[in-house]
């Protein structure tokens, strides 16, 4: 068979993990392989490379995606010319690790295309799987982050509020800063209540030399609403969100004196190479993917579930997204610990 492979939406440690696995083992089984360049834009620009097992050689360790991805391109409204232009490929099925969004694109074409997909994205919130690819390495950024920030906000007496990404659900914020054993954790599932904050910060600065907290970009206080940095026009999603970390780092210097400095980590969270949790998680993920290949079981996704990787209907990541329960026992650890949140 002529089996296609693309990534869409944002990058995520992993992906290069997936693509190596996945191709790999389609590759031992004769199939030829076809690799489409920057998601929905290789297939309306006829952007592609043949993958071979050299090609593919030692990518599990590198960060980004070697065929390019993007979040940029949908295929609403042009169904019709992506229909023509992915027949002219001459597919007989793709493989897709992608966001909810790549996968809502392609379901206007269930009936015309075979697919198999990967669920993909760092903020860890996909339904129909417990745990994504790239969701660990997001957390390991974190965590080093704020272990590193302690020692400086230490020597000068300051807070330090680091700022992930996560607009909807907390995950990277509860996950690294829980395993920095950070001082607070804002997320966007628990509206913090100001007053309540600043006597724990207060509190804080009687035994403490430094303050360290860790916000999601799209966490909030009650009765407000999430930053909005800047805006994308065209994009699927145009609002993108940020700065609470500069916001809450001024507000806590005014009310408490407290010298208060910001770090946005932004694409850092994308940027690094794999953690060998998730690397272990993608080339088990890509070898299921090559099995489902051979077992034509399109339609379906392979996704991580009581303690091993197996397959759903591509429509169950398309579901909610899954957010952090109000009683997670992550939550509750961090509570146990004195952690605010």
């Amino acid at each position: 068979m002529r089996i296609g492979i693309l990534t869409g939406g944002g990058d995520a440690p992993g992906l290069n993990g997936i693509i190596e696995a996945a191709g790999k083992t389609i590759l031992n089984m004769g199939h030829e392989l076809v690799g489409i360049e920057d998601g929905f834009e290789g297939v309306f620009d006829d952007r592609t490379k043949i993958l071979t097992a050299e090609s593919l050689k030692g990518l599990h360790q590198v960060a980004g995606t070697c065929l390019g991805t993007s979040n940029k391109c949908g295929t609403e409204g042009r169904e019709s010319e992506f229909l023509e232009k992915y027949k002219k490929l001459n597919l007989d099925g793709i493989i897709v690790a992608g966001g909810d969004g790549t996968f809502r694109g392609l379901s206007e074409f269930k009936e015309e295309i075979k697919v198999i997909g990967v669920p993909k994205t760092i903020d860890n919130d996909l339904s129909g799987t417990e745990v994504t690819f790239g969701y660990d390495t997001a957390c390991h950024v974190v965590a080093d982050a704020v272990d590193a920030l302690r020692a400086t906000a230490h020597a000068h007496r300051r807070v330090i509020v680091v700022e992930t990404m996560g607009r909807t659900a907390g995950w990277i914020a509860l996950g690294g800063g829980l395993a920095s054993y950070a001082d607070a954790i804002l997320i966007p599932e628990r509206p913090f209540e100001r007053k309540k904050l600043l006597q724990y910060i207060n509190e804080k600065k009687k035994t403490q030399r430094g303050f360290l907290m860790v916000v999601a970009e799209g966490a909030h206080a009650v009765g407000e609403s999430a930053e909005v940095a800047f805006k994308v026009e065209g994009a699927p999603q145009e609002e993108r969100l940020g700065g609470i970390s500069q916001r809450m780092a001024k507000w806590i210097e005014l009310e408490t004196g407290w010298d208060g400095r910001h770090v946005i980590l932004g694409h850092l969270q994308r940027s690094h190479s794999p953690t060998t949790t998730d690397r272990f998680l993608t080339l088990a993920m890509g070898v299921t993917v090559g099995k489902m290949v051979k077992e034509n079981a399109w339609g379906q996704a392979a996704v991580f579930k009581k303690g091993k990787v197996t397959q759903v209907p591509i429509t169950e990541l398309m579901g909610e997204p899954r957010l952090v329960e109000k009683d997670h026992r992550w939550v509750n650890m961090a509570q146990s610990l004195g952690i605010f949140i």
